[in-house]
């Protein structure tokens, strides 16, 4: 399938990217919500610019966004499908003054991922896929290159991680990791991006057994899926998107889909949870 349908969508995403720009790297207020996580300018001009446009784009599909998230279950369990939304995906990384924050935009059908476009305004670079229609980089508008997992280990295993979140049982991870592969190499990124590395076939496998919510991971499943990985929980389950009553996620595994060396990573993270 042409990476051309997901034009409209890329567009969004990189206003969206444009509208975040102007507050980067200046002295900015930063405010904390009810969750403790940190907000800004930035977000709600982001969050503003995706809410209008996917309501253009398509006015029958709900929006759920970080930004805008106080709905009731009773209403959400009705929807089929619908957008779910990261305005500014990695805020402690934008207010550090770092590159590595993002856009995430995921559409949703029966509590799976469709597609995802997950935009990185610093550089003005657009990763985007579905399961079961490719993954693409875009690095300028109209300029496309198809991505795909590496199944196989370079000279060293490289494992992507937060750069600001873990977890005692994600150390023990690494040092599993460690013990089994020999050559761990490390590669510390923040928000959405450490699914992307994986995706372009810059790392192996990207564990998490620490809290994400559900817009964080979303749109880079869809990159990820489509590149020919997967997202797992502890038992081996696609990771999913039905409604509950919060947005928490389980622990994962994000990692090529046909990796050797799955099982053995599946059975050592249940062992440390």
């Amino acid at each position: 399938m042409s990476a051309v349908p997901f034009a409209p969508l890329i567009d969004l995403v990189r206003q969206a990217g444009a509208a975040i720009l102007p507050y980067w790297r200046r002295d900015i207020e930063v405010r904390e919500k009810d969750d403790a996580s940190p907000v800004t300018a930035a977000d709600l001009a982001a969050h503003r610019v995706l809410g209008a446009g996917l309501q253009a784009l398509e006015p029958a599909i709900p929006v759920l966004s970080e930004e805008d998230c106080a709905i009731p279950l009773a209403e959400r369990a009705g929807w089929r499908r619908w957008w779910l939304v990261d305005p500014l995906d990695g805020t402690k990384e934008f207010i550090a003054g770092s590159a590595e924050f993002t856009v995430n935009v995921a559409l949703i059908e029966d509590g799976r991922v469709l597609f995802g476009v997950v935009g990185v305004p610093a550089s003005g670079c657009c990763y985007f896929g579905g399961a079961g229609l490719g993954a693409w980089r875009s690095d300028a508008p109209g300029v496309q290159q198809p991505i795909e997992v590496r199944s196989v280990p370079g000279e060293a295993f490289v494992v992507v991680a937060s750069r600001r979140h873990s977890s005692p049982a994600q150390e023990r991870l690494l040092q599993g990791l460690d013990t089994r592969f020999g050559r761990l190499q490390l590669s510390s990124v923040g928000s959405s991006l450490k699914f992307c590395q994986v995706a372009e076939g810059r790392a192996d496998c990207y564990p998490r057994l620490a809290p994400t919510s559900q817009w964080d991971t979303a749109a880079a499943q869809g990159v990820l899926e489509g590149a020919g990985g997967e997202v797992l929980d502890l038992q081996g389950r696609a990771l999913g998107y039905a409604a509950r009553e919060d947005y928490l996620n389980p622990s994962f595994l994000a990692l090529p889909r046909a990796a050797g060396w799955r099982e053995g990573l599946l059975e050592l993270a249940r062992t440390l949870e």
